[in-house]
């Protein structure tokens, strides 16, 4: 089943210079806590704005670039949205975490999405497709505040996507 982790800013800014937009400590652990022990999903911008690989998750990287490799033997390198689909199994969990492309790419094939709305506008070079929240249902629910200096509220959203009625 694929999923999106995602934060997003009020103008569905998620990035800028290829970096995160704020740093926001619980919103790393909670994205640990998804993730961990799963494949992750992402563009290669994304790869490499990781510090490492990141440990206990198998990656996949999506990339045009048909010379593009990585030695390590938990990175695996698609070329192609349909090479992507077919290399996943039925029953095993996957989450996707960025960049912009990937995400409205993959995005009609998911069927929750990890949301952290962050309630501020940000100066951005990358964004999210802008969601449709009247076809997610609300799962799950946590709000609060970024940290006592800055005063950024949060949203912790668990979202699955509406079922079609025929």
């Amino acid at each position: 089943m694929l999923n999106i982790v995602v934060a997003i800013a009020n103008n569905f800014a998620i990035g800028k210079d290829n970096s995160l937009l704020v740093h926001f400590p619980k919103d790393l652990k909670r994205f640990k806590k998804i993730t961990y022990g799963n494949t992750i999903i992402m563009g290669r911008k994304t790869f490499e704005s990781l510090p490492n690989i990141l440990q206990g998750r198998q990656h996949i990287v999506l990339t045009r670039n048909l010379d593009y490799k990585s030695q390590d033997s938990r990175v695996i390198v698609v070329h192609s949205l349909e090479e992507l689909l077919n290399s996943l199994e039925e029953k095993k969990q996957y989450f996707v975490i960025g960049g912009g492309e990937i995400y409205k790419l993959l995005l009609p094939y998911c069927n929750k999405i990890y949301l952290t709305k962050i309630f501020k506008t940000f100066n951005a070079d990358t964004f999210f497709k802008e969601l449709k929240y009247s076809e997610w249902d609300i799962e799950d629910e946590e709000t609060g505040y970024i940290d006592d200096k800055q005063k950024i509220a949060y949203s912790f959203l668990t979202l699955t996507k509406k079922k079609i009625k025929n």
